[in-house]
């Protein structure tokens, strides 16, 4: 099987050593019995992120790597797109360059990949999930997003805001979704679960950042989730079917 690993990043210069360190030997692992690429988007970086990653991370011979560059930063749903259009992986990663969640977890987020699953999510507030040391004012928004997207989408998943998720080939191909920031992966798995893929949860533990500040401004993250629920609601109702042109804006606020 071919896997790609997409991984998207902004300034992280300080996360570079963790990165090389921690999803090595992950690379190892896969690539024994899997053709695996490693596809980094650099999503407009000033700070030498991309130089640090070509200095200390030394890929086993049989990865491949990709690094695709944004001339300026144009948010994390713009570089996913830019990510899922080079990666030819017939299952594709997607998760954080600081780890926050972590690399050691990718094999068994792929192990949750059955026949019958076409997207796999991490999913910290899952049960048998958890969170550890993320501030609290950081949570209110994710948890409280993911709550309404329980009770407007499906009870049964219980978080649509992680970014580390298995897809198989199928979900990237056919389903678009708008938004340039942070609601990019909600984005995706509601489109994607209201066209009928199969959704199952891994329960994972959301650790706080190790190196490095987040990216995301909490209010206008919060604001597009909230127009985009509006958005769902009226889908649902039948009102207003989405745009299945990919591409538009949503006028969600980039990560500058």
């Amino acid at each position: 099987m071919l896997i790609s690993i997409v991984i998207p990043f902004y300034n992280e210069a300080a996360s570079v050593p963790t990165l090389a360190s921690r999803l090595l030997p992950v690379l190892n692992e896969l690539s024994k019995d899997n053709t695996v690429e490693l596809v980094l988007v650099d999503d407009g970086s000033r700070d030498g992120t991309t130089r640090g990653v070509e200095q200390e991370l030394r890929l086993p011979r049989n990865v491949e790597l990709a690094i695709e560059t944004h001339p300026r930063n144009l948010g994390l749903g713009a570089a996913l797109r830019t990510g899922f259009q080079r990666a030819r992986g017939d299952v594709v990663i997607t998760t954080d360059f600081d780890g926050t969640y972590a690399f050691s977890e990718i094999p068994e987020l792929l192990g949750h990949l059955a026949p019958e699953v076409d997207i796999v999510t991490a999913s910290p507030y899952h049960p048998a999930g958890g969170v550890d040391g993320v501030p609290g004012y950081r949570l209110v928004l994710s948890r409280g997003s993911s709550l309404l997207y329980r009770i407007i989408v499906d009870w049964n998943i219980f978080t649509y805001t992680s970014l580390f998720r298995a897809y198989r080939r199928s979900v990237i191909q056919e389903v678009p979704f708008e938004a340039d920031g942070f609601l990019a992966g909600t984005e995706l798995l509601v489109k994607a679960k209201l066209r009928g893929f199969r959704v199952a949860e891994y329960p994972a533990v959301l650790r706080a950042r190790a190196e490095g500040a987040s990216k995301a401004k909490l209010a206008k993250t919060t604001n597009a989730h909230l127009r985009f629920q509006g958005r769902v609601v009226l889908h649902r109702l039948g009102v207003r079917k989405f745009d299945s042109a990919p591409g538009k804006q949503s006028g969600e606020a980039r990560q500058v």
